[in-house]
């Protein structure tokens, strides 16, 4: 498959789109009748805090950051129902995959969406201000109904935190994988390769992963210098692993 065809895209249908029921308009507006593009993986998601972090970690630091943070893993829309936070993680791809899906979804802010491009998925949104403790506006919230990756770089790092290759078919693999050699636990954020008490398991010999995480297991695991944290890592082998607050 040539790498036009390998183009991929990290689509996820937030908690804000299945508490107002329109997840099927939106599966059936991706579909590859509308698109020309094609399923390459999904998932349903009960998203932690540090999948969360991870993935808004651009955002560290603005005031807005912990509020998103409550948004995608569905906090602020099931406060009382934690067994309905959850997300649908999508991998699509096929040719101009990105600008497809982007010009689909419309505008981040979903006011913005509904002047300039009514019709587009985002219109069916809307904004929430952000308060502070004293109920002082600091902030807009934007509850757009689907992310979907800005550019190729951002749709790698995305779709890798997201998903492990055993989640995608080996010919719908865009980025290079390797087979682990050894076994990887992760105890108080730390890697050790024999099993204490406590620890968690990620990884085992023979398991195919994203050659980018291999690279920083080892780097953490011989301490050798690393810009990645091992969150960035840890997050997706723990997805779904225990049930979220």
């Amino acid at each position: 498959m040539d790498q036009k065809q390998l183009e991929q895209t990290l689509v996820l249908i937030k908690p804000d789109a299945l508490k107002n029921s329109v997840t099927g308009f939106i599966l059936s507006q991706l579909s590859e009748y509308h698109t020309g593009s094609r399923f390459a993986a999904t998932k349903i998601i009960n998203v932690s805090r540090l999948m969360a972090k991870e993935h808004y970690i651009e955002h560290e630091g603005k005031p807005f950051y912990d509020a998103l943070q409550d948004y995608i893993t569905g906090a602020l829309h099931y406060p009382d129902d934690a067994w309905k936070r959850r997300v649908i993680a999508i991998v699509y791809q096929g040719p101009d995959v990105l600008t497809k899906i982007r010009h689909m979804a419309g505008p981040t802010n979903p006011h913005d969406a509904r002047d300039q491009r009514p019709g587009c998925l985002r219109a069916l949104g809307t904004v929430v201000p952000i308060l502070d403790d004293a109920g002082n506006k600091i902030d807009i919230r934007m509850d757009n109904l689907v992310h979907a990756s800005a550019n190729h770089e951002d749709a790698e790092r995305e779709i890798k935190l997201w998903f492990i290759p055993h989640d995608i078919p080996p010919l719908m693999r865009a980025y290079p994988t390797e087979v682990c050699q050894t076994h990887y636990y992760l105890k108080d954020g730390k890697l050790c390769n024999t099993y204490e008490p406590e620890s968690v398991f990620l990884l085992a010999p023979g398991d195919v992963v994203w050659k980018s995480d291999l690279d920083i297991l080892e780097a953490h695991a011989k301490g050798t210098p690393c810009s990645d944290s091992l969150n960035k890592v840890a997050a997706k082998y723990l997805i779904n692993r225990n049930p979220q607050g």
